[in-house]
């Protein structure tokens, strides 16, 4: 079964950079991975996914432009770049994974529910100070 470490939060001041750090391991195969965002009280948000292969790429408006995901197989680690950072990216980010469909370099983009994959980090926390 595929588990996922997050690690790379903290406390930074607005328009700074973190990079958060997703540690993979048991993962055969092609996966979709992505990284979401909770706040309390709202729902878990999609803000940037990939294919663990060669494929697109989605980011929600509120990052596009600011944030870069990344997945290094020889490190067997997902990342997220985050520049430019805002009081409103405070958070809590979770890592998530699941089995690629077929075309997943295609498909995983459209995977931005919560309930669509199967393995999560417990998460890491953002605090974005003005």
């Amino acid at each position: 079964q595929v588990q996922l470490v997050e690690s790379g939060g903290g406390s930074v001041q607005a328009g700074g950079s973190l990079t958060l750090a997703c540690a993979i391991t048991y993962m055969n195969g092609r996966y979709c991975m992505g990284w979401f965002r909770q706040t309390l009280g709202k729902e878990r948000e999609a803000i940037a996914i990939t294919y663990t292969g060669e494929g697109n790429t989605y980011y929600a408006d509120s990052v596009k432009g600011r944030f870069t995901i990344s997945h290094d197989a020889a490190e067997r680690t997902l990342y997220l770049q985050m520049n430019s950072l805002k009081p409103e990216d405070t958070a809590m980010y979770y890592c998530a994974a699941d089995p690629a469909p077929y075309g997943g370099n295609y498909l995983c983009v459209r995977k931005k529910v919560q309930s669509e994959y199967s393995a999560w980090g417990q998460g890491t926390q953002v605090t974005v100070s003005s």
